[in-house]
């Protein structure tokens, strides 16, 4: 059994989907899910399924829906062994018993691929591949969201865009340079602000032997952050482009993977190191 809430929310029996009836009802699996195996307290399943404006009958209305989602659960197969939602003095918790979630499944995938990033890149993609093919959509988009759902999906997306620049990251050395330059320049259009995409989309391009290209798609975004917002590019971003201007023969796609600092940073002057190194020159 698969709880799904990278994309609209859905419980997944072996081939076919289990729908629950009921907005709240939905609401309150997918507050227990994210928390899955905690204690949810009951006041904070007032706030998600009612916001500031609770009934007077709110603790009724709370044991009610939680009677209407342990009765759907308990008629999933295999009740037994399946999910079951306990009560607890102060609230409630759903315990999985085997049965999954795949933002828990994302994460840690996510967590095995940044293990195994320089130690094995090829694994690190592949796993990466593994994690972001469970995205399929905005997480919890069919949930009527309260502030803890509403900030975990926030979280959630943040999550997934830095494991696509990881895995774009990992591309510019092991995956097809075309594929990889053609996701950057997609998600540079749908993500203008994010800096580390604008960086590995020059590196990809430089790489490719477009430098030309690559001076553009930093002048591009430079006009745009100084005309909209007033600010210069990053001291990481510039140095990328000071790489470029020197025809550094090597610029490595993963030096700035996870957000490490740019090796040379400190200095303008840079050197030419063994492939896969960078180091500014000693003063």
């Amino acid at each position: 059994m698969n709880f799904r809430l990278l994309g609209p929310l859905e419980i997944w029996v072996a081939d076919r989907v289990v729908t629950l009836v009921g907005a709240r009802q939905r609401t309150l699996l997918a507050v227990l899910l994210v928390d899955s195996g905690r204690l949810v307290h009951v006041e904070q399943l007032y706030g998600e399924l009612w916001g500031e404006t609770p009934p007077s009958t709110v603790g009724n209305s709370l044991q009610a829906h939680v009677y209407r989602l342990r009765r759907a659960l308990q008629q999933l197969p295999d009740p037994g062994t399946g999910p079951r939602l306990v009560t607890r003095p102060s609230g409630y918790a759903l315990e999985l018993n085997g049965a999954t979630v795949d933002a828990d499944v994302f994460h840690q995938s996510i967590a095995r691929a940044r293990s195994h990033m320089h130690s094995d890149p090829a694994l690190a993609y592949a796993l990466f591949e593994d994690a972001l093919a469970l995205w399929q959509g905005d997480p919890l988009q069919d949930v009527a969201q309260g502030p803890m759902c509403r900030s975990v999906a926030l979280q959630i997306k943040e999550e997934y865009l830095t494991a696509m620049e990881d895995r774009l990251s990992l591309g510019i050395d092991i995956a097809d340079p075309v594929r990889t330059i053609g996701e950057l320049k997609r998600m540079s259009v749908a993500h203008p602000w994010r800096e580390r995409i604008t960086e590995l989309l020059m590196v990809a391009l430089y790489r490719a032997g477009r430098q030309a290209e690559a001076l553009e798609t930093y002048n591009s975004v430079r006009r745009r952050l100084v005309d909209e917002l007033g600010i210069e590019p990053s001291v990481q971003l510039r140095q990328r482009l000071r790489e470029i201007l020197n025809q550094v023969p090597y610029v490595h796609g993963r030096a700035t993977a996870q957000g490490s600092r740019i090796p040379g940073t400190e200095s303008n002057q840079v050197v030419v190191a063994p492939p896969g190194r960078m180091r500014s020159k000693p003063a």
